[in-house]
Order: structure tokens, then sequence, then C-alpha cells
């Protein structure tokens, strides 16, 4: 079977993706039980065979800088250190990446932000998916000849960074924040940052980046930080932010305030047992508890239940619903706190679900947000019982004082159960916020923070979606948008930490209590004061010691990076930026942000197009983190990288040693052979190519393999076209027909117009992977595996006129799809750009500003031609499948092609030249009976071709029919035998009833590979037993 499966795959190397695929549907159809196996081999194939591509080194002394050395001949294969070796610098010597000014309109400049990447580490395949997808568009924009821009920056991302300098600290030193101090502390950051900056840069330009470097940008920076004070200042001026006390997101262990998408909901199926930062033991949680409070002058009780236990110190009531009549009786009645000693009033809110529990609910306004509204309601105290540790403390018995949460839990267990009030516990489904940067439970808290008032400015943001004034690239991200945006709440600012823009806002001390003012400097604080409170006196002032959500700044960059508060020219000509490109998982955390402090700020939308691209996951389908070892490093994708070489990156990783084994077994499973040497177009293209408007890219990073192949099947594609380009050959400056044009030519010429036509509605859609599809089909299936071959027997027996048209199509079709690839491979289409013969007008120093093929500069599409040059593709296919069939390798082959009517007997006739040079076919008759038996000479091997046409390949004197026989004989014994062996252990297996397990399924999987193979023997066996006789 093994020759079949290697029959199958050179079939799909001769003849093209469309061509294959027929042949599918006819396996499919003739064994639909058993296709599924043909598919899993060739894919197991395909993955774990090694690769050993040969690594060839570009060696020329080259000044950083200066232009590469195109002069020396093309080495054999392609090779992505070589092709990618000094054309970046180049680039960024001759200004191509600084905005061209064009005089024209608004329409004509284009505009993008990068979404900073965190200095958290280094790039992933998310960061490396957005860096393709922009520069896709920014290099196509460019090329269509507008001004041009696109800001790269680094993002200091507050928490996510002190995290892991603290924990880099503690790892190397076995030191805290705390010991160094805030000073020391901020100077080691800013060293990582240093170290972690230069690393993304580079890597951002390994990718081909194509940004201006001039306008790169970090948030720390003292022009974002101007405003990010400024637009503080303002908005506390405008009453927009304020200081209260409101419950919040707290991390115990980064004891600061986190944002919700910092929170993880992990769902908690029953009794389970985690890790959390602080406790030597496990803490068991999806627990449901139950405890019973006696009311104040009754024998009565009403039973509570909840996963929180501890929480009940801060209980201020018991909820029941209105309308349930176990407790309309105890409504306005009291029951009795038996560990904290005070009375809680049972009130009646329509909230409560009757059928939860008893159907009465503990009300803890100070650690619950919907306790938190009930006890709005009610008019309810909500008491704190946790400080920033999570540890026990506020109104509450000594005895539980200072106790960590989880172990205050077990002691409050302990005293309902001494006092006779517990009522045992069961296992429970529930969602347990956990910290993503500390693992910590989440717990909610009532904090003295700073807020940003949302409502009004989502109400505008909303409106302007309703009016289409900004769209977006998917209609359910507008609903997402509505459905947000309607429900938003007031943003916490405050982050208790210690990198990051510290609050501009200043604490007034005086004998009336303190007072808050925003200002850009201490100095403005005090004039506010004295302005405002000219009869007041202040005891001491300071600056606020919390900083700025990191979100916050981010808000602010599309008009910060360009100058904002400051009227500066690149904020005229930049803002608002023409697209929006990020993924869909912040919508709401930074794009709609950015909408909102964009129009309250400026009064102008920042951007009014939005494109969203889905979370990378790995080839499984899951989200690539660290917890699941499934990370994936672009640059190992770039490079290659063994499996040792995998393994010893996790090694070093501060990871815990569960994350350790997972990562090291998920990479010997996915990579047993490591990950080849792709390059860095390989690895732009393969991501492009997803449909990355989805809500997941599920990249297979193998998958870029076979774009790595691509990249070498245009590199030969081109040495070929390249021995053609010689002597006196200059290229039309602007191509016409000569009128030696045969009808394959003027195939290749339409589709080739069709090609340009529809990368330019790709780009235009932002639907990129439909353009991506466009030049790989057009070039394997279209231009290598028939126009090429075509070709060479032009070179070969033709006249000069016929050669020379030739020359010029080939000239034609080579430029335009270099010029048309090069957004997503700009290294590999500029190498070869570099070395087309030059026209005798200007057609661009470089492929990254020669103009970008346009539609209405190729109105070449001809349906008809691509019509009949499918047909004769079609019959091209057939034979070339009975001569792998049969091992035929004899170029003198004769074939037979009968077809019912005149007008399919013109376009074979027409074509006849066609199918003896792909098919390597002599003579060629085409017949018109095709039901005639006596059409064609005995000792044929037939095939349908479709309703109208058959074929008939004559073997006679090319196979030996007996030897042929006795080989498919021999290769059914052993077939039968397998089967017998397989079969005997399957029935072993089931007698003992394990008819689930793995083993079982492995061998059924087995037995129908066996059987599909005997019946594809048995059906040639028949063919050429009939072609023997015949």
């Amino acid at each position: 079977m093994a020759a079949s499966w290697c029959f199958l795959r050179l079939w799909y190397r001769n003849t093209g993706t469309k061509l294959y695929k027929s042949r599918r549907r006819w396996l499919a159809s003739r064994y639909p039980s058993n296709f599924h196996l043909v598919k899993r081999s060739l894919a197991s194939s395909s993955q774990c065979q090694k690769d050993n591509f040969q690594k060839i080194t570009y060696d020329v002394k080259t000044a950083k800088g200066q232009k590469k050395d195109t002069a020396a001949p093309l080495p054999q294969a392609y090779s992505p250190q070589y092709v990618e070796a000094a054309w970046y610098d180049w680039w960024l010597s001759q200004g191509y990446f600084e905005p061209r000014q064009v005089e024209r309109g608004e329409k004509d400049r284009f505009v993008m932000l990068l979404p900073p990447p965190n200095v958290t580490g280094t790039l992933h395949l998310g960061h490396a998916l957005t860096n393709s997808i922009q520069d896709a568009l920014i290099r196509w924009h460019r090329m269509k000849g507008e001004t041009v821009l696109w800001v790269p920056g680094t993002d200091h991302a507050g928490i996510a960074t002190q995290v892991v300098v603290e924990k880099t600290l503690w790892g190397e030193k076995r030191q805290t924040r705390h010991q160094l101090g805030r000073h020391k502390f901020e100077a080691e950051v800013w060293k990582w940052k240093q170290e972690k900056g230069n690393i993304i840069e580079n890597q951002m330009k390994l990718l081909g980046s194509s940004f201006d470097w001039s306008r790169n940008f970090f948030t720390l920076d003292e022009r974002p930080s101007r405003a990010v004070t400024e637009a503080f200042v303002r908005l506390h001026d405008k009453g927009k932010v304020y200081r209260d006390q409101q419950l919040v997101n707290w991390s115990c262990s980064l004891q600061s305030s986190i944002s919700d998408i910092e929170v993880d909901n992990v769902e908690v199926e029953g009794r389970t047992k985690r890790r959390v930062p602080g406790y030597t033991r496990s803490v068991e949680f999806g627990v449901l508890s139950s405890f019973a409070y006696p009311l104040e002058d009754s024998d009565e009780e009403i039973v509570m239940s909840t996963t929180r236990l501890e929480t009940m110190l801060g209980d201020t009531a018991v909820a029941v619903h209105p309308e349930d009549d176990r407790y309309a009786h105890l409504v306005g009645h009291r029951v009795r706190h038996p560990l904290c000693h005070r009375f809680l009033p049972i009130i009646a809110d329509t909230f409560v679900d009757r059928a939860f529990g008893s159907g009465a609910v503990k009300i803890t306004p100070g650690h619950d947000p919907v306790d938190r509204e009930v006890g709005r309601r009610h008019s309810l105290p909500a008491l704190s019982i946790l400080d920033d540790e999570g540890k026990i403390c506020g109104d509450v018995p000594q005895l539980f004082h200072s106790l960590p949460r989880f172990e205050a839990r077990e002691m409050v267990r302990g005293a309902l159960t001494d006092l006779g009030l517990y009522r045992g516990e069961v296992d429970h489904a529930m969602v347990l916020p956990v910290c993503s940067r500390s693992g910590d439970v989440v717990e909610a808290r009532l904090k003295e923070q700073w807020f940003l008032s949302c409502q009004d400015m989502a109400q505008r943001a909303v409106e302007a979606a309703q009016r289409g004034e900004l769209t977006f690239s998917a209609s359910h991200h507008e609903a997402v948008w509505f459905e947000w945006l309607t429900k938003v709440r007031d943003w916490c600012l405050s982050r208790q930490l210690w990198w990051g823009h510290r609050i501009p806002a200043y604490r007034f001390q005086t004998d009336g209590g303190d007072m808050w003012l925003a200002a850009r400097s201490e100095t403005e604080a005090v004039s506010k004061f004295q302005q405002q409170h000219p009869d007041l006196e202040y005891l001491s002032v300071a600056q606020d010691e919390d900083v700025l959500d990191t979100w916050f700044s981010s808000a602010l960059l599309p008009f910060s990076v360009f100058g904002w508060p400051e009227d500066t020219s690149g904020l005229r000509q930049c803002y608002p930026l023409s697209l929006m490109e990020t993924g869909h998982d912040i919508l709401f955390f930074w794009v709609a942000r950015m909408v909102m402090l964009g129009l309250e700020l400026t009064n102008t939308l920042p951007f009014k197009q939005v494109l969203l691209h889905g979370i990378v996951r790995d080839v499984h389908g899951r989200k690539m983190s660290k917890s699941l070892g499934n990370v994936i490093d672009p640059l190992d994708v770039i490079h290659g990288a063994t499996l040792e070489e995998l393994h010893s990156k996790v090694d070093v990783a501060r990871l815990s040693k569960e994350e350790i084994k997972m990562t090291r077994d998920g990479q010997k499973k996915d990579f047993p052979n490591g990950i080849p040497e792709c390059g860095t177009d390989a690895l732009r293209f393969t991501l492009c190519g997803y449909d990355f408007k989805a809500d997941a890219v599920q990249m297979d990073v193998l998958h870029t393999r076979t774009y790595r192949l691509f990249c070498n099947k245009i590199w030969q594609a081109f040495r070929f076209t390249q021995q053609h380009f010689h002597g006196d050959f200059t290229p039309l400056d602007t191509f016409t027909l000569s009128g030696c044009e045969g009808a394959v030519d003027m195939w290749i010429l339409s589709a080739l117009s069709r090609m340009v036509e529809d990368c330019d509605q790709a780009f235009t859609s932002l639907s990129l992977h439909h353009a991506t599809r466009a030049l790989h089909t057009f070039w394997l299936t279209h231009f290598c595996d028939v126009y090429l071959e075509y070709c060479k027997t032009v070179f070969e027996s033709e006249s000069n006129e016929r050669q020379e048209a030739v020359r010029q199509m080939l000239y034609l079709v080579t430029d335009t799809f270099l010029r048309a690839l090069s957004p997503f491979m700009p290294y590999l289409t500029e190498e070869l750009f570099q070395r087309l013969p030059a026209k005798r007008v200007e057609r661009g120093e470089s492929v990254c500003i020669a103009p970008y093929p346009q539609p209405q500069q190729f109105q070449w599409q001809n349906e008809t031609v691509e019509q009949e040059m499918r047909e004769v593709l079609e019959i091209v296919q057939h034979v070339l499948s009975i001569r792998h069939q049969y091992s035929i390798t004899k170029p003198f082959l004769p074939v037979y092609i009968g077809v019912e009517s005149t007008e399919h007997q013109s376009t074979v006739e027409k074509y006849r030249s066609v199918v003896c040079k792909l098919c390597k076919a002599v003579p060629v008759h085409v017949i018109t009976d095709t039901h005639s038996t006596q059409s064609a000479p005995t000792g044929c091997a037939s095939s349908v071709v479709s309703t109208t046409c058959q074929l008939h390949v004559q073997l006679k004197g090319h196979v030996d029919f007996t030897r042929e026989l006795e080989r498919l004989s021999q290769r059914k014994q052993k077939l039968v035998e397998q089967q017998q062996n397989v079969a005997s252990k399957l029935s072993k297996l089931m007698k003992k009833g394990k008819g689930h397990i793995p083993a079982v399924q492995k061998l059924q999987a087995k037995e129908e590979s066996l059987t599909a193979q005997l019946k594809l023997i048995a059906a040639s066996m028949e063919g050429v037993s009939k072609m023997r006789d015949s």
C-alpha cells in the first residue's frame, strides 16, 4: 500500500491541487468507509519525516545598510539564511519605511499603530500573527503609492512586568522588592526593560516588519507619560475621574487590584485541591458548606449554603424571596450571628433563587458584587474582613484576627461545628476567579481607589457604531460591542504597584481630614488647593503612591504617540489612524477604551475601522500557555530547532516542575524530530494564510514546512526563467500581445489576471487568506505544473518569434507574481526581484516600493480559454495517473481520446500539442465514437474523464501484464496474511471484553486500512487481466 500512497503524492505534485482533489473525490466515492485512512496516512507521512534542508549562507562581506550583492549566481536551492541576509538593513538605510508624502488627499494616507508588546519577555506566535497581518497591509498600501506610516512601540505592562521581575529577583538573589526599596527595584525593572526591549525590537526586524523606527516609543517615555498625566488631570477636572470606595478585584499575593482581563475564571467541577501562593498545603475548592443562623427570639433557624465559608464573618443580612411562603413570616425579624455576636436582619429581595439550597442567602456586601448591590438597595453596612494580604481583620472575634483567609475557613467550620450549627458539605461545581499573573484566588474587596466614570463615554462609542462611523471586520464583534458598552461599569484606575505611571493626584492632610487634588506637579497641586480653599491650611501634601492601570496609557496611544496634548504636525497629519488591527480578546479592554478616551479628549474617533483576529491556538485547538506547555517561539520556526534545543529552552525557563514536564512531553509528542528551519517568509505566509477573522487561529507549526517548500518551488521556477532572460532580451516597458502567443499563453495570462484581481479583492476586504490561496494556487498549479512544462517544449523546438513571446510572458508573470507576493514574503521577493532584467523605464529600486499589480492593468481574463484548459488538464491528469500506476517512464505513449461531439473534438484538436507535451504522449488520436469498442486498439487502459470524454492509453509494448499480475498477486497475499493476523489479535481482545481500549481501536483502524488496500489491489488485477486477454 505504501506504493499507492507514493503514487498519490506524485500525482498531486504533477497535477496540482484541483486535479488532486478530483482524485480524492473519486477515492472517497469508491471507498467511503476507508477514505479517512488515505488522509491519515498522507498527514502522518508529512509530519513524521525528517527534513534535511540544505543550509546555504550569504558570505559576501556587506557593510550594514549596504545593498546586498546580487551579481553572483543564485544558489541551487532556497535557503532562508541566504535569502534573509542584509536586506532589512538596506531597506532601513534607504528610508523605504518612512512616510513619503503624496500630495493627494486623506484617502491616500494609511496609518497604523502596532499593539505594543509587553516587555515581560519575548515575542510569541500571537505577536508574529499581528506583525504579519499588519505588515502585509502596510506594504500593500505603500506599494499602491500611498503615504504610509506604521508606528512601533513596547508597553511597560505594569503588573505583568513587575511580577516577572520580582520572580527573577527572588530566583537569582533571594530578594524581594520590599527589601530592595522602590528606587532600586525600579532600577532593576528598567534594566529588564532595556534587555527585553532590545530583544523584541530585533525580533520585529527579523520578521521583516516595515516600521518607521524613528517613531518607536515606550509607554513610560517622557512623551506618553506627559499625555497620561494630562489626560488624568483633564478627566478629573471634568468630574470624570473620582475617588471612591468600591469593590475591586484584589490579588492578595500581589497586594494590588487587578483588571478583569487579568482574572481567569477557572471551572471547578467538584471537590478540587489547588496550590495557592502563600500556603504550604493545597486548598480545597468546589465544596458547598451549609450552616445555620438561629433566630433572635426563637428556636427556629435558617440554613445558609456557601462556597466561601470564611466570608460569613462579614455577613450583614439574610435574604429570602418575597414570594417564598417558607420565610414570609420571618421577613423583618433578625438572626443572631453565632461568632460575631451581632444581629442580622432578614430581608426580602427578588434576586434570591428559591430553588438553590434552602432558599435563603447570606449577604456579604463587603466581599461580593451582587451582595453589594443588595446592600445598597436595603441600606446595609458593608464590612471588610480581609486586609491587603488576605488575612482576617475588622469587626470579628480576636480568635480569627490575622489568620490567612483559607486557614480562617477551617477555623470557622470548626467553630460552627462546636456550636452545633454546621450542617455539612457537598461537592459543588463553581467558577473560581484566579489571578493570571500570580495564580492566586482573587477576592472582591472594598478599596478606596480612583475610578473613571464610563457611562457617557460608552454611549458615544455605541452611537458611533450605530451610525456606521465605526465599523468592525465581523458583525458579531459589533454585537459584543453593544453588549459590553451598554452594561459598562466605572473603570478602576488604581494599581498598588511600583512599576507604572504614578497617579498624578495629591493628598492634602488638613484638620478636617484628607483632601485630594489632581495636578501635573506638586507645585500646581498646592496652587490649586490654595485657590479652591483659601481659608484652609494643610498639614502635609504627598503624591499618591499607586500607579495607573496599564490600559489607561494604552488607551491614549492613537494620539499620544503623535504628541498630544501638544498640537503637533504629526497629530494633525497622522491622527486618526486608518485602521486598528488587534486580537478580539481585547476588544473591550483596549479598543473600546481607545474609542471612549479618543472621543472624550480629542472629540474625534481614534480610528474608523477595526480588524480583529482570533486567538492563536495549537494544532490540538488549545490556547497557548505556559501552564499547558504548548507555547511556541517564532524564532524556533524561523531558524529551526532540534527536540533537544526545544527541551533546553524549557529547562532554563522559570517554570514549575509540573509545567516543565508537561512542556517537554508536549514537545516530544508534537515535534519528535524538532521543528524544521522554515524562515521568516514561510512563517508570515502561513500566518496570513489562516482565516484570522475567526475566533481562533489553530496553528499547525509543521504546516509552515509546506510553505518553506513553496519558497523553494518559487526559487527553482525563477532559476528556470532566469536561464531564458539572457543575451539581448529586454522586457517590454508596457506588455502588449505580439500576435505570436498560443492558447496556453493566453490561458496563463488569463489565470494571472484572475490572480491579480483576487489579491486586490482580498486586501481590500481584509481577507488576506484569499490572497495567499490565490498566489499559492496560481504559482503551483498553473505556472509551475503546467506553463513551465509547456515552455520547455517551446524553447526546445519552436521558432524564435514564439520563443521571444514566451520570454516576455515569463517575465510578465514572474515580475507580477513577485510584486503581488511581496507583502507576504518580503525577503524572497526582494532577492529575486533584484535579479530580474531591468526595464528601460523606472520600475522601483526595491520591490518594497514597486507598484502593486492592479486589476485594471490586467484585462486578459478569458473564461472560455480557462474552461478549455480545465478540460484538457483533466485529460492530462488521467494520462499521468495511468503512467504512475504502471510505472511507465518511456516518452512515447499512444493515447486515444474519445469525445461525443464535434465541439469537444475541436477543443481537443486545438490543444492536442499541449497534451503531447505535458503527458509525453505520442501519438495522440482523437476519436468521436466513445461508445464503440472498436474505437481504440486492444491492450489499452481506459479511464472516464467526464460524461463526454473517455481516455484510452496503449499499454501493450510498455507493460508486461503477466509480471504485473504476479506483482499484484504477491502484494495481495501479503495483505491477506496481515489481515488474518490482525483479525486474530482483534478476536482475542474482544473475547476478553476489552472492546474499547486503545489497542482494539488501533487494530480496527488497521483492519479497515487493509480491507481498503485489498479492494484497490482487486480492481487493479481485474483491469490488468482484461488488458492481457484483449
